[in-house]
């Protein structure tokens, strides 16, 4: 990591994908004294990029982002720089997204929604070494202490369920037998504690455990 700058700020890199955003969150930024942006990424591979590039001292991490996504990207930095400071500032509030993001190495989650004060602070928080998680995320966490619990299969036959293919289709798709997928079937419906398919889909997307971008 690089040192804060002599006049006291922390260098910051932002990674989303919508210009406009960059652009507002940069004039939050501009309103702390503290705080200098040194760097702009539009997806995830150009924010791996630029964090080897600038070494900035916190990066600013949206998670939906073309070519590379925010919580792999996360990872992709963490085994270059396993000490980078890296806050998620985004829209997705599913637990499951919360906790993709966290297991990538992420030391803060923040909603888009969050006032300027908590941007602000959580910045300087994780800058310092800490950790922050908004109420708001903290709160999706506590509904679902032990995670989605879902296999890997498991999740590829919800995507097909989502996708509203039939037992058969998902076979087909998966390579297994329609028995097999009435089994996956149940054991999503159950862990999810969904009434039928319709429901697991919309619960799955609705958390994050499944995503359509």
């Amino acid at each position: 990591m690089s040192e804060i700058d002599a006049a006291g700020r922390l260098r910051i890199l932002i990674a989303d994908d919508h210009p406009v955003f960059r652009d507002g969150l940069k004039a939050i930024l501009a309103s702390a004294g503290d705080m200098e942006v040194v760097g702009e990424a539009g997806d995830g591979r150009a924010a791996v990029r630029a964090f080897k590039d600038l070494h900035p001292d916190v990066v600013l991490m949206d998670l939906r982002m073309p070519a590379l996504d925010g919580a792999d990207a996360i990872a992709a930095i963490l085994r270059t720089s396993p000490d980078a400071r890296i806050l998620v500032l985004t829209t997705m509030d599913g637990d499951a997204d919360i906790q993709r993001a966290l297991r990538a190495g992420a030391r803060g989650y923040l909603l888009k929604d969050a006032f300027r004060e908590e941007i602000l602070a959580a910045i300087r928080t994780v800058g310092a070494g800490r950790k922050h998680v908004s109420t708001a995320a903290a709160t999706r966490l506590a509904e679902h202490p032990l995670g989605h619990r879902l296999t890997e299969r498991e999740v590829e036959v919800l995507e097909q369920i989502a996708l509203g293919r039939s037992n058969k289709e998902i076979g087909d798709a998966l390579s297994i037998t329609e028995g097999t997928v009435k089994s996956h079937v149940n054991a999503v419906l159950e862990k999810l504690e969904a009434a039928d398919r319709t429901e697991a889909a919309m619960i799955a997307l609705k958390r994050g455990i499944i995503r359509f971008d």
